[in-house]
């Protein structure tokens, strides 16, 4: 057996024996109760693909990955399996708002690193659903922490804080960790901020084909 096809079973079985393991709801009857019977019809459980990203798609033409999206009502858990990588080496996977550049608002979930076949997996934990979204009420009268500094990242961290009206965050994408392992790999050797030192190499999987402002999160409602 593969090693995609054991991580998919082991995943499998993790979900089966922690929603087994669940306590049941109240039993509920009457029409105060309704809403509650609708929303145990849906979903909790949704499974989408990566593609590889227009930047990559020349030097990693077989790059590739699965994402099994599972919500335990006040949580999910991304399970994120990804192939036809270089072996070896780190990715950092992002929550965006739009698949491809400009990428609009970001938010750095965690790390995947690849095995000598050239396969990761990921599993994270925290809200990945229809509700996942970013938001700053006000800009904050004392400036962000200056941590990183450029170089050698890439852009400099922001001196002032930002106000935005909730945005919604439904898109994935996946970054190499280092410019120099992307340019090992035969792909562009471009560097971008989208690791935690913000010196991260280019983005290789992403949610297309969905639409910019209907990635696959959207499709996963909180019980």
């Amino acid at each position: 057996m593969n090693s995609f096809k054991r991580h998919l079973l082991v995943l499998g079985s993790v979900i089966a024996l922690m929603t087994g393991a669940a306590p049941a709801r109240a039993q509920c009857v009457g029409a105060a109760c309704a809403s509650l019977q609708a929303v145990s019809t849906l979903p909790t459980t949704i499974q989408f693909g990566l593609r590889v990203s227009p930047g990559a798609s020349s030097c990693l033409p077989n790059a590739a990955g699965t994402v099994i999206d599972h919500s335990f009502g006040e949580f999910e858990n991304l399970e994120v399996i990804v192939r036809g990588l270089p072996k070896n080496i780190g990715f950092d996977l992002f929550s965006i708002e739009v698949p491809n550049a400009p990428f609009g608002l970001s938010w750095y979930i965690g790390d995947i690193v690849t095995d000598n076949t050239g396969t990761g997996v990921g599993n994270f934990v925290g809200r990945f659903n229809i509700e996942t979204f970013v938001i700053s009420p006000g800009i904050p009268s004392t400036p962000p922490p200056q941590v990183f500094p450029s170089p050698p990242a890439v852009v400099p961290e922001a001196t002032v804080g930002v106000k935005t009206n909730p945005v919604q965050l439904y898109h994935l994408g996946l970054w190499f960790n280092s410019a120099d392992d992307a340019a090992k790999a035969g792909c562009p050797a471009t560097h971008t901020p989208f690791n935690g030192e913000h010196n991260a190499g280019i983005q290789v999987l992403n949610t297309l084909p969905f639409p910019d402002a209907r990635g696959p999160l959207i499709n996963l409602k909180s019980p």
